[in-house]
This record gives C-alpha cells, structure tokens and sequence, in this order.
C-alpha cells in the first residue's frame, strides 16, 4: 500500500511540474505577451519596457522559469488586474462557493448513480431498467444550460420551492467562518442559515448532478451485469451464500472498479459543469470567476491560477481514486 502511495505521489509531482510549464509557455505567447495583457494594447514604449524589466522578462528563459517556479511554489500568483486584489485572495472568496456546489451535486451523482444503476441491472429488461436507461440517456442529452434556465423555469417562477440565484438570502445575517455556507451555519449554530444556504443550493446541485448521474448510472449497470455473469458468482450461489452477502462481497465490490474511475474522471467534467450552472444561478463561485477574468479585463494573473487550482483538484480526486483501488481490490496493493 506504501509503495502504491509513493509511486502515486511521485506521478503528481513530474504532473504538476509538466501543468506549470505549459502555463509559463502560455503566459510568454499571449497576443502582444503578458505586458501587453497588464498595460493594454495602448501603452507607451517607455511603459512598456520600464514593466519589462520589473517583471524581469529581459532575463534568460531559464531565469525566468525559475523565478516562475519559485513564486508559484510561494503561493505568489501576483495581483487581480481587474480588482486589484491580491489573486489569493480573489480564489478564496470563490473557491469554497464553487467547491460547496461541486460536492453537493456529487454526492446527488453518488448517492442515487450506484443504486439505480445496480436494480437496473438485477431487473434488466423489465420496466425499471427500461426507464432508467431512457432516463439516462435524456440526462445526457440536455444542454446543462438548457436545464438549468428550464428547472429554474420550473421551481421558482411557476411553483416557489426554491430560490432563483444567490447562495443565501439577502438580509440573512450569516458568520462567514470558511466560506462554505452550510457548514458554517452548522459551526456557528446559526441552524436557520445553514438551512437556508441548502435551500439555495439544492436546484444548482441537480443541475449540475444530472450529466454524471446519468453516466454513473450506466457505467454501474454495465459492470454489474458483467460481474453477475461471471463464474464466481455461480459458484458463490451454488454454494448457498445468502443473497445479500453475495451481492455486497462479490458483486458490488468487484463492479466498483470502473464505478469509481468514472467518478474521478466525472469531478473534472464537474468543474467545466460548474461554469454554466453558476452562471444560470448567479452562483459567485470559480464558474463566474473565470467568465469574468476572461472577458473584457484579460486578468490573466487570475487565469493561470485558476487553471492551477482546477489541474489541482482534479489530480488530488484521482490520485484519492487510484488509492481507493488498493482498498477496493487487494490485488492492487501486490502488483
């Protein structure tokens, strides 16, 4: 189990130093570079090589690099051009937005993927399956956009359930402890915001929940089906092992393995999800960021963290996913 830790550890490493690279190479072929992108299109010579050298883009590459590396191992990513804040800190307001809602609409995926897709297969050809696998395909098949507008359609101007944006409601009173609203609520035994930052949040989750519901869902009835066809799960019956002991040892565990790279790679396709839903919900979280930070200001200082940050989490979920094979299947951990 250690060695499959270091060998996972390792391949992030060489993975973020190849991330980092790339963004260096973007940042020096910008249109114009990246003084162009911070002065505008209008500035002067002078302007222009008096931040060159400030920014120390007359050095050799290497040097360059270097001091790129070294500012990004920092946590140094500079100043907004936009808002003038510091990058840190423009991530911080809207990470734990956008992490909120991403987890909210996984554990939705989760949740209701594995069991649906598990009866559609117990019950193939029969009515359940049929309707489930038509489901599905209408899951994936709507535009996240198009579902959005059509739910918030739906449920806050024709039936009132939910609210129509926001993360909580105006004039709420609410501690800010860590950014994700409904936790705080909990931590702060403010119980009202906390259910009311649930109350916001549970149209945008289903939202974004719906794509990888609907692929979970599948993936878990095509394993499933095949595991149910294996010799093994014969023999296990055959033998007289009760019908729930031989469900949960034999066939849910081994039909996992796909289930669970589907999940890893479905949380990076969550995140390019996210940019569309908070924009239908007027969320405020990365979504919004990265539309904001690319049109009109160009601040491309808050581009490359963002692509950082989003490289990040999508390699720490699968580096989490890798690990939790070597749980799963124990044949992982001798190979």
């Amino acid at each position: 189990m250690l060695r499959v830790i270091v060998r996972r550890l390792l391949q992030l490493v060489v993975t973020l130093i190849a991330l980092t690279a790339l963004i260096f190479i973007w940042l020096r072929n910008l249109p114009g570079g990246p003084v162009d992108a911070l002065l505008g299109e209008r500035a002067t010579p002078e302007r222009r090589e008096l931040l060159t050298k400030a920014l120390g883009y007359d050095q050799p590459i290497l040097v360059q690099y270097g001091k790129f590396m070294q500012r990004m191992l920092t946590g140094d990513f500079g100043n907004s051009i936009r808002t003038g804040d510091s990058v840190v800190e423009v991530l911080g307001r809207s990470f734990p937005a956008t992490v909120e809602l991403a987890l909210a609409a996984m554990i939705i995926a989760v949740g209701l993927g594995i069991p649906l897709g598990y009866l559609a297969a117990r019950h193939r050809g029969r009515t359940l399956d049929n309707l489930t696998v038509g489901g599905t395909l209408l899951g994936i098949s709507i535009p996240i956009f198009f579902l959005g507008y059509l739910l918030k359609d739906v449920f806050t101007q024709n039936i009132h359930w939910f609210p129509p944006s926001g993360r909580i409601s105006t004039g709420l009173d609410n501690t800010n402890v860590t950014g994700f609203f409904v936790l705080d609520g909990l931590l702060t035994r403010e119980f009202d915001a906390s259910a009311d930052a649930l109350w916001h949040l549970i149209l945008p989750a289903v939202t974004l929940a719906t794509i990888p519901l609907a692929v979970i869902v599948r993936i878990t009835r095509a394993s499933v089906l095949d595991v149910l066809n294996e010799d093994f799960i014969r023999t296990a019956e055959a033998k007289g092992l009760r019908h729930q002991t031989v469900r949960g040892r034999h066939v849910l565990r081994n039909a996992l393995l796909p289930v669970v790279t589907t999940i890893g790679l479905q949380t990076g396709a969550l995140l390019a999800g996210a940019v569309l839903t908070e924009k239908v919900y007027n969320w405020g979280g990365l979504g919004t960021l990265i539309t904001d930070s690319i049109t009109g200001s160009r601040d491309y200082p808050v581009l490359q963290a963002l692509i950082l940050v989003a490289a990040l989490v999508f390699i720490v979920v699968n580096l989490l996913v890798d690990l939790s094979y070597a749980v799963i299947d124990p044949r992982v951990r001798v190979r």
